[in-house]
């Protein structure tokens, strides 16, 4: 079998992890992988598992970036992938038309939905696919609701947590001396953490008032996040808010950081506070899959991996109180050994391979 996943670019996320991890399972198994995309720090690593990676300048929404789409062809006609798996709604329309100039017999098209995109109609390209992934429950839901496809053709399979990244082993004598070096104020605290880049959807003005209701001297928030350029105003924002709360002793922003796995290690519960509903919400499996206590809002896809990992931590969307209230009962049980199969890596790719096979076998 050829793949060749179609995708804006290969840095480090999600989206842009699964994808690698998906392709290094096709190479073991025999098959052979491809990725296009507009390059990143991910794409040494398909070299380093035996797939190809074609630089095609698509991760910009513009006019020369649609031109594209005769120079995809051509890597088509190279490779002669049977599958075609696109992961995001440009190149899906750029896949669209490369697609409409092939002579020869077209490749199976398999979209993944990896969100609860905010524009029906410019994500109407995802559904123009053979079959779609949806990443939760939720996502199938808006997909179903959204597009005229056929929901026989509409698969769930979660996102997937990487076990041997994210597990319950202690981090090490020498990380954990560095980072209470670096972070003595977190010594010795009950210590409650929401990752993610620092915007404005991420909930952090929620987790600020949450940390205000709390006994600063038992409590230490942690924030784990690069800040972009163009957030840098909203993070002076947040910092103000900080200061009202008087919280300056009593939350510390981490700034990016590569050791997130011993992070959720050494806290005692991972948020998810999103001010919309998340599609899926990959820290709180890996959060769990670390043996961590987790919580957030009772909607959208973090319900559904909160509510099979311990629905204790699901709390009605915006009520803070309700959240502080909660936390010391949940302290009390104890936390995750493990997170359910269906939200591992190995699952996902499993999964998503079935798929693809049901798919050709069908079209044969």
């Amino acid at each position: 079998m050829r793949v060749l996943q179609l995708l804006p670019e290969l840095k480090f996320g999600g989206v842009e992890r699964g994808t690698v991890d998906l392709s290094e399972h096709l190479t073991k198994l025999g098959h052979q992988s491809a990725v296009v995309s507009a390059g990143g720090g991910l794409t040494e690593q398909l070299s380093n598992h035996g797939a190809k990676h074609f630089l095609l300048p698509i991760a910009k929404k513009n006019f020369l970036a649609i031109k594209q789409y005769k120079n995809l062809r051509d890597i088509y006609r190279e490779f002669k992938p049977d599958i075609i798996h696109v992961r995001s709604r440009f190149p899906a329309w750029i896949n669209v038309l490369a697609l409409k100039g092939l002579s020869s017999s077209k490749p199976i098209v398999i979209s993944t939905f990896h969100g609860l995109y905010s524009k029906p109609f410019y994500s109407k390209s995802m559904s123009y696919a053979n079959d779609i992934i949806a990443i939760s429950k939720t996502v199938q839901e808006y997909v179903f609701k959204n597009y005229d496809v056929d929901h026989s053709r509409v698969h769930l399979i979660y996102r997937g947590c990487d076990i041997d990244e994210f597990n319950t082993s202690p981090p090490s004598e020498a990380w954990s001396n560095s980072w209470y070096k670096e972070f003595p104020q977190t010594s010795d605290k009950i210590l409650l953490t929401l990752p993610g880049r620092i915007t404005g959807w991420k909930g952090i003005e929620d987790f600020l008032k949450l940390l205000s209701q709390l006994d600063q001297v038992k409590y230490h928030g942690l924030i784990p996040g690069p800040v972009n350029e163009n957030k840098k105003r909203y993070f002076q924002s947040l910092l103000a808010l900080v200061k009202k709360y008087n919280l300056e002793s009593a939350v510390t922003f981490c700034g990016a950081r590569t050791d997130i796995a011993n992070i959720y290690k050494i806290s005692d519960i991972v948020f998810n506070l999103s001010s919309k509903p998340e599609p899926f919400g990959r820290t709180i499996i890996e959060a769990a899959a670390c043996g961590t206590h987790v919580m957030g809002w009772n909607r959208g896809g973090v319900k559904e991996s909160i509510g099979m990992i311990n629905p204790l931590g699901l709390i009605e969307f915006g009520d803070t109180d309700a959240l502080a209230n909660q936390i010391p009962h949940l302290l009390q049980c104890a936390p995750p050994s493990s997170i359910p199969s269906s939200f591992t890596k190995e699952r996902l790719v499993e999964e998503t391979i079935k798929v693809y096979e049901t798919a050709i076998q069908r079209e044969k």
